[in-house]
């Protein structure tokens, strides 16, 4: 159990009026689960469980179920006043047997001979301090949210079999057997149906866990019989961690023994809700409340497989950008199918400083509803952002080819006088990330355009218009220029837009042929924005390697 303490909550009483009718979703199911427990001793603690399933490297899907959890956590402790203890399990179900080798890890041959092994048997692949491959995983996922500050405690599935917290309901399951067995077997084929238990022994001559079928199951005495993997007929005590349950009966076998209240789980788990429930039920127990969420997808559309590795870790997301950022990406829809590769990271890092700017603005109902209270828990920080976006640090790396923070924060103070690495540190945490995701994902994605005959008069255009500009000229005189240039020539306007003159706006396509022409990518940002931070005489020497073929050359 981590020894953090929750963190304090403001539960002033027109913060507690406004939860009522907060329709972010943290707060509707919070909703739900007060109806729940409204009948309930108060000092019964309330119990959020997530699940945890260490066959492969932790991805950023599992952080989520956290994430959210707590986020929904954080609402009720508002909405009851915090006079309701909550607890906070996060479960890893690694007492599994590896069914298959992950195809992420290193020398996959070797774990061989574990496989259908509990994953606190596997060796560890990866080195290390930890003795098994279950044990570096669960250690990944702790490490991560101990850096992250969530309160929760950690429960192993194996420790929980062995040690004898699992052993009355695995007693109870041996004496509903019967209606366990009714409750499956329904749902199962014809082949399946005639080999299958609830229970899942393992093996006392090879440690394998066993899938068999059972030969006798003795409620008085707590044992099952089964054939080993030898055909020699053995009978183990379902109790002490010689058992577990198959993970459709111990999904609500768990609901059942811990009297979990809420879990929220992905979609793949949805079409089984309704099993868990009646397990749950079967063993005594009532089923907790749910929140079902959808799947993270890869950027080609795919489902995130911890075993193929095809999504973000968590520690790539945090190699390139904060974890606000993250926590944010998981805040937002999580009924809605979201892909989860490297290009989301620039638009969350933007969104979550915006959403922070606007926190000290906004009345008790909006900052309810603003993600950042919830990703902080109801206390987010004071915002000291510098009108700096991260998409625009992205792009002044690009336009420098600065390789250090140094050559960045140059460009940053003279744009803002008095902001330094040291009087805003977020930011310069912001800078290291730009130059990092740079430097992988963007630099070598860059392709510079050959100017044509149109676009090379625009650029002299636009040249001469920027030298006509004090060199402390701000972003929106910069900007009118640059929309000057554009409005006589063809190619540029836009007639669904109308210009200050009555005539054709301006269209995107200018925009695109000088990021195409200039920064070499398809989008950027704001241009006079840009400009202003780059600085004038930087861009017309940028204009001047564009006319002279110096940039595609370089690229």
């Amino acid at each position: 159990m981590t020894d953090r303490l929750l963190p304090p909550l403001d539960i002033s009483p027109a913060l507690v009026e406004a939860a009522q009718s907060s329709k972010a979703w943290p707060f509707e199911e919070a909703r739900k689960l007060i109806k729940r427990v409204a009948k309930r001793d108060p000092s019964q603690p309330v119990l959020f469980e997530t699940g945890y399933g260490p066959s492969g490297l932790p991805h950023i899907g599992t952080f989520g179920e956290v994430a959210r959890t707590t986020m929904v956590r954080t609402a009720f402790r508002l909405l009851t006043g915090d006079k309701i203890p909550t607890r906070l399990l996060c479960f890893s179900d690694d007492m599994d047997g590896m069914r298959k080798i992950p195809e992420n890890v290193p020398d996959r041959s070797a774990l061989e001979p574990y496989l259908q092994m509990p994953l606190t048997v596997v060796p560890n692949p990866f080195g290390g301090g930890h003795k098994s491959f279950g044990d570096h995983n669960n250690a990944m996922l702790c490490r991560f949210l101990d850096t992250f500050g969530f309160d929760y405690e950690f429960a192993s599935a194996t420790e929980y079999y062995k040690s004898g917290k699992f052993d009355a309901i695995l007693l109870r399951a041996a004496e509903r057997y019967q209606k366990l067995m009714d409750v499956m077997l329904p749902t199962l084929g014809e082949e399946r149906q005639a080999t299958y238990s609830p229970f899942l022994p393992i093996s006392p001559s090879s440690g394998r866990v066993l899938y068999v079928p059972m030969k006798d199951v003795n409620a008085k005495e707590g044992t099952i019989t089964f054939a080993d993997e030898d055909g020699t007929d053995v009978t183990l005590p379902v109790t002490g961690g010689n058992v577990k349950l198959q993970w459709k009966p111990d999904f609500g076998a768990r609901w059942a023994a811990l009297d979990v209240d809420f879990e929220m789980f992905g979609k793949d788990h949805g079409p089984n809700m309704e099993l868990y429930d009646k397990i749950c039920k079967v063993l005594g127990g009532t089923p907790p409340e749910h929140y079902v969420y959808e799947l993270f997808l890869d950027d080609k559309g795919e489902k995130i497989s911890k075993s193929k590795g095809n999504g973000l870790t968590i520690d790539e997301w945090l190699t390139y950008a904060p974890t606000e950022s993250l926590s944010l990406y998981m805040f937002q829809k999580p009924r809605t199918a979201k892909k989860l590769y490297f290009d989301v990271i620039p638009k969350a890092v933007d969104e979550y400083f915006s959403h922070l700017g606007a926190f000290e603005r906004q009345d008790d109902k909006g900052r309810l509803s603003n993600p950042v209270w919830h990703i902080h828990s109801g206390n987010p920080p004071v915002s000291n952002a510098s009108g700096v976006p991260f998409s625009m640090l992205l792009n002044l790396v690009s336009a420098s080819n600065a390789e250090n923070k140094d050559v960045l924060w140059a460009f940053i103070t003279r744009y803002a006088p008095g902001v330094t690495a040291d009087s805003n540190p977020k930011l310069d945490e912001l800078v290291g990330y730009a130059i990092r995701y740079f430097d992988d994902f963007v630099k070598p994605a860059k392709s510079f355009k050959t100017p044509d005959d149109v676009e090379r008069g625009a650029l002299e255009d636009l040249d001469a218009k920027l030298a006509a500009l004090p060199e402390d000229a701000d972003g929106a005189v910069i900007q009118d220029a640059v929309l000057d240039v554009a409005r006589g020539i063809e190619r540029y306007q836009d007639p669904d837009k109308k210009g200050p003159d009555g005539g054709p706006g301006v269209s995107v396509a200018w925009f695109s042929a000088l990021y195409q022409l200039l920064l070499g990518q398809e989008k950027g940002p704001r241009f006079g924005s840009f400009v202003a931070l780059y600085g004038i005489g930087e861009t017309r020497a940028l204009i001047a390697k564009a006319l002279s073929g110096e940039l595609t050359s370089a690229a």
